[in-house]
C-alpha cells in the first residue's frame, strides 16, 4: 500500500491500568468467571472468543482486580481460521462521583485494552477508550489495528426527555482516521413499564476511504427510529430493543436499516452467582448496494467465593 504503518506501544495502557488500581472501601471477595461471545454475518465471516477470568479483589460488579485469559477465533469469509491468545489485567473501582473500569493487555503483537470512566451526575459525562485487531483476512494477515477514543454527554430537557451526543475519533494502523459523531434522543412513554421511544442517529467519516478491506466510505449516515423496554422481573433485569429506520453511504442511496437488541442480566444468587446474556442484530449497506446482516451472541457466567 505504500503508506507508514503506525503501531501504538503498550505504555499509555500501562498508565491509565495504575490510574485504576485504587483500594477498595470495603471487604472484598475473590470470584471466577467465564465469558463466551460468538458473532457471524452476511459474508460467512464467524468469530468466537471464550475468556476465563480470575478477580483476586472483587466488592460487586464496580470494585474489582483481576486477570482475564482470552481464546480468540477468526473465521473471515470463510476462509481459514486465525487463533488468537490475549492476556489482560481487568479493573473497575469508583468514588463519590465518577466509576470506570476496564482491561488493558496483548496478543502478543500490539497492547490492546478498553476503559470506560462516567459519573452519575444530571449531565452525565462518559468517556471510553479501546483497542483491538481489525477482524478481516487484511486484518488478521497484516495485523492491522484500530483506536477509538471519544466522550459522551447527557442533555436532560424534562422529567421524560434526554438526549446523549457523543464525538470520537477512531485511528487505523495506515493512513486512515475515522470521525464519529452520534445522538440519541430518548422519550419516555411510560416510566413505570420502563419504555421508552427513541431516534438513534450515527455518522462517520473516513480520511483514506478503502484503504484495506474493512467497511469504510468516505461518508457513512443512519437515522433508526427505537422502540426499547427496559424492565426489573424478580430481580432479574431486562431489555430489548427494536428498530427500523434509512442509512446511507458514499455513492449508494437510501437503504432500510434494522436493529433489535435484547439483554438479560440475574441478581447475584446467593451473593455468589451471576449470569448475564445478550443478542444483537443489526444491518449494514455494501458497496454493491445489498444489506450487510450481522448477529452476535454472548453469555457470561461468574462465582463469587
Amino acid at each position: 500500500m505504500g503508506q507508514q504503518v503506525r503501531r501504538a506501544g503498550p505504555s499509555w495502557f500501562a498508565v491509565l491500568a495504575l490510574a485504576a488500581a485504587t483500594p477498595a472501601l470495603a471487604e472484598p471477595t475473590q470470584a471466577l468467571g467465564v465469558d463466551v461471545f460468538a458473532s457471524s454475518d452476511a459474508d460467512h465471516t464467524d468469530i468466537t472468543k471464550v475468556a476465563l477470568s480470575f478477580d483476586w479483589r472483587r466488592d460487586g460488579a464496580e470494585r474489582y482486580d483481576g486477570v482475564r485469559l482470552e481464546t480468540a477465533r477468526f473465521r473471515p469469509l470463510g476462509q481459514d481460521e486465525t487463533k488468537d491468545t490475549r492476556l489482560y489485567y481487568r479493573f473497575a473501582d469508583k468514588s463519590r462521583t465518577w466509576a470506570w473500569n476496564g482491561q488493558v493487555g496483548t496478543d502478543g503483537h500490539t497492547a490492546l485494552g478498553s476503559l470506560d470512566v462516567h459519573n452519575g451526575a444530571r449531565f452525565r459525562q462518559e468517556y471510553f477508550l479501546e483497542r483491538d485487531i481489525v477482524e478481516t483476512p487484511q486484518g488478521l494477515n497484516r495485523r492491522i489495528y484500530y483506536t477509538f477514543a471519544g466522550g459522551a454527554l447527557d442533555l436532560p430537557a424534562g422529567d421524560r426527555d434526554v438526549m446523549t451526543v457523543v464525538g470520537a475519533m477512531q485511528d487505523f494502523t495506515g493512513r486512515n482516521v475515522r470521525l464519529h459523531l452520534r445522538g440519541n434522543y430518548v422519550h419516555t412513554l411510560q416510566a413505570d413499564w420502563g419504555l421508552s421511544a427513541q431516534v438513534r442517529a450515527r455518522y462517520f467519516h473516513s480520511s483514506t476511504p478503502g484503504e484495506f478491506d474493512y467497511f469504510s466510505p468516505r461518508n457513512f449516515a443512519q437515522v433508526v427510529p427505537t422502540l426499547q423496554l427496559r424492565r426489573r422481573v424478580a430481580g432479574w433485569r431486562c431489555l430489548v430493543a427494536a428498530g427500523l429506520g434509512a442509512q446511507r453511504q458514499t455513492g449508494g442511496t437510501w437503504h432500510v436499516a434494522r436493529a433489535f437488541n435484547a439483554q438479560i442480566t440475574s441478581p447475584v444468587v446467593d451473593k455468589a452467582w451471576a449470569f448475564d446474556a445478550a443478542f444483537a442484530y443489526s444491518n449494514t449497506p455494501t458497496g454493491a448496494g445489498d444489506t450487510y446482516d450481522y448477529r452476535q451472541f454472548s453469555l457470561g457466567v461468574r462465582r463469587a467465593f
